[in-house]
């Protein structure tokens, strides 16, 4: 290359301006310097291009590698180290031959790349590319990067600076949110929309600071203690995918050690799901990407939670009408139950009444006719009683008759009765001669008597 000559000019792209199989001619009208050679066409010029960058001699690069990922014909990378970095390719056939680890091709691994410079000319609907097209690569060793940011983990977690922040209380629903981030970014997008998804109408408190620089350790820092200062509730640390390089200012120890011991509670969300800064260990919450950093945030869905408040005030309004009109209805027949209760109680009564006076009245004519008949057996048995009476007279009268007429009571009274042997009364004197002996009974015994035998005269 020369200094005096276009980098590129007509003989090293390969063709001439004019003439020459294969060549194009230059219209100089189109020229804006006619100084320069060309206008040529770009095309032709780029492929020129590629061919002189594919002459470039082949060499060896180390650095840290980065962004390493697979796409159906290629993989692509980085290689990076403190001042600069070069993106590069290998075919995959080329890779699978070196048959590496593919586990041992993280973030921060120094790997050795062979190779040389190669340009993708692209075309009507592919952008040309510049990269290093490696044809060999093979392990260095650990990143210096990756055993930095060991050590400091270590270190940090050895002071028990993982666990402070962790142990803060975050609001389930914060009303001023704190968000550290470059604005109008990717992720500060993301954030805003997860949030919206999530129906939150709280403040956003802007805390802008670089998030890839050198001083963006330092201003993200500073930008913290200035929302711990402030009312917000929380704060949110977010920035998009990257290499480790790239996201490096979020493994500076002075940024950790601010973050564990603020007060105020801090959610990083740095990069994406494979990235693991050391603020994500220090923070209280680590989230995967800015929308996830949103749910966690604002835990609760607002927007659903807000439908579903609505829905159950209706239903508890419902449910109010509907248990005041019952139990409205309730305390109505509640109400009447006395009334109906002493209605029943009161006809119970003059039942119950026109029971007992039923009952008496048969109680009285059953005593009435009990009484006449008592009546009438107490008469009857005071007839008999009188008869009774007449006939123990009578039979009085009868005894004193009997006992006047008693032979026994005549002897009492100085009589004596003249009786044969057999006990047969001798009632004369030739009878007594006849007998010739006779007994004479006084009252208390009875004396033998010989007759004597003397005629009467």
């Amino acid at each position: 290359m020369s200094g005096d000559s276009p980098l590129f000019g007509p003989e090293e792209v390969g063709f001439a301006p004019t003439g020459g199989a294969g060549a194009e001619e230059a219209d100089p009208e189109l020229s804006p310097d006619p100084d320069l050679p060309g206008p040529y066409p770009v095309g032709r010029w780029s492929m020129g291009f590629r061919d002189f960058l594919r002459q470039r001699p082949r060499i060896l690069l180390i650095g840290e590698l980065t962004g390493f990922k697979r796409a159906r014909a290629n993989a692509y990378f980085e290689l990076r180290d403190t001042m600069g970095a070069v993106p590069c390719s290998i075919w995959n056939s080329d890779l699978d031959k070196l048959d590496l680890d593919p586990a041992a091709l993280g973030e921060g691994v120094k790997v050795v790349v062979g190779g040389g410079p190669d340009f993708y000319p692209g075309g009507p609907h592919a952008s040309p590319s510049f990269s290093f097209r490696a044809t060999h690569m093979r392990l260095a060793g650990e990143g210096d990067l990756l055993a930095q940011l060991a050590r400091l983990r270590r270190t940090l977690e050895s002071e028990g600076l993982f666990e402070p922040q962790k142990l803060l209380g975050r609001p389930r629903l914060p009303k001023r949110i704190g968000v550290v981030t470059a604005r109008n970014s990717a992720a500060c997008a993301d954030l805003l929309a997860g949030l919206e998804r999530r129906g939150w109408r709280g403040t956003i408190v802007w805390a802008d600071a670089p998030v890839q620089d050198r001083r963006a350790s330092r201003a993200i820092g500073s930008a913290l203690r200035g929302l711990a200062a402030s009312d917000v509730e929380v704060a949110v640390v977010c920035r998009g995918g990257g290499s480790l390089a790239d996201l490096w200012a979020f493994c500076d120890e002075s940024l950790c050690r601010t973050v564990a011991l603020l007060r105020l509670p801090v959610v990083a969300a740095v990069g994406h799901e494979s990235d693991r800064t050391l603020i994500d260990d220090v923070a209280a919450v680590s989230c995967s990407t800015p929308t996830h950093a949103a749910e966690a945030l604002v835990p609760l869905d607002v927007a659903a939670e807000r439908t579903r408040v609505a829905r159950d005030a209706r239903l508890a309004a419902r449910a109010g009408r509907h248990a005041i009109l019952t139990r409205g209805r309730r305390l109505g027949e509640l109400a009447g139950a006395p009334q109906r209760t002493l209605r029943a109680e009161r006809s119970r009564l003059h039942q119950l009444l026109r029971e007992v006076r039923a009952s008496a009245g048969r109680g009285v004519i059953r005593r009435g006719s009990l009484a006449a008949t008592h009546a009438l057996v107490v008469s009857r048995k005071g007839t008999q009683a009188a008869g009774a009476t007449v006939e123990r007279a009578r039979l009085r009268g009868l005894e004193q008759a009997v006992r006047a007429h008693d032979p026994q009571r005549t002897l009492e009274r100085g009589y004596a009765r003249v009786e044969s042997a057999q006990g047969e009364p001798v009632t004369s004197a030739a009878a007594a001669r006849r007998a010739g002996r006779f007994d004479v009974r006084f009252a208390d015994d009875a004396v033998g008597v010989r007759a004597d035998e003397t005629e009467e005269s």
